[in-house]
């Protein structure tokens, strides 16, 4: 159960991925046990939803703030102002979410 969705700020600035590359960063939710109980980052799995910050020149189907489905051990993941992001593929992108 996620009860919150928390944004992040753009870190993506200055950045641009090249050809079909999509730049993300992970949409972190609270999750909530049945009893009230928040789990802590330490005892969740990596989320497989984001934001796109970034598209490259060749990306036909996302654009910047899209909300996006992908695969589990799909892209690269690096470090930026402290933040996890993740560097994939247009063809990793398994969904967008429309609401």
């Amino acid at each position: 159960m996620s009860t919150a969705t928390k944004e992040k700020k753009n870190v993506a600035k200055g950045f641009q991925p090249l050809g079909e590359r999509v730049f993300v960063t992970y949409t972190e939710e609270l999750e909530k046990t049945a009893g009230g109980i928040y789990v802590p980052d330490s005892a969740k799995e990596k989320p497989q939803r984001g934001v796109v910050q970034a598209i490259g020149k060749k990306v036909e189907n996302v654009k910047v703030g899209d909300h996006v489905l992908f695969d589990k051990y799909s892209g690269s993941k690096l470090r930026i102002e402290d933040e996890e992001c993740l560097i994939l593929k247009e063809e990793d992108i398994l969904g967008i979410f429309t609401s």
